[in-house]
């Protein structure tokens, strides 16, 4: 994909409690509910992004116009990913998750990202310094922090449960 093109699909989603302002690409709905308060974004190829208000998240789409990479600065969102469909990278500033249908949670922090898996498997690695990835699957999370090995663990429910209560599950 040239530059020029890779720009011209450039979709920035900036997130707020207050407001949603954003510049979507055609084959996405963006869409609030509450309960808590949070942001749905349904995009084509079979992508569902459940963000907390706080997310700050841009998108870049291939050249078949799906989503081809999620850039995440801040916040926590669940991404639902079906077999066949879009198969975008996450990215934060600590880490790389690349998933191929599934479902699970990205928590982002000021030091370091979170990866949980509630279904499927997801491939994680430092976004910086270290190629050694691991691969999580259903009930398993990781922690990246910067400077640190991937120690792949089997989250406990009360972890789970605060994470995925900021998304209304």
């Amino acid at each position: 994909m040239s530059f020029a093109r890779m720009v011209s699909v450039s979709i920035v989603l900036l997130l707020h409690a207050v407001q949603a302002s954003a510049q979507m690409p055609e084959n996405c709905v963006l869409t609030t509910v509450t309960g808590p308060d949070r942001h749905v974004l349904s995009c084509a190829g079979n992508l569902v992004i459940e963000m907390d208000v706080a997310t700050e998240m841009g998108i870049v789409n291939g050249p078949n116009d799906l989503p081809e990479r999620v850039t995440l600065s801040q916040g926590t969102v669940l991404i639902e990913v079906e077999q066949g469909g879009a198969v975008p990278q996450i990215r934060t500033p600590h880490a790389i998750a690349a998933v191929r249908g599934t479902v699970y949670a990205v928590d982002i922090q000021s030091e370091s990202t979170a990866v949980f898996v509630l279904r499927g498997a997801v491939n994680v690695r430092h976004r910086r310094g270290s190629s050694k990835s691991v691969d999580l699957t259903a009930g398993q999370g990781v922690d990246v922090t910067p400077g640190q090995s991937l120690e792949v663990k089997t989250w406990g429910e009360d972890r789970v449960r605060a994470l995925l209560s900021r998304l209304g599950r």
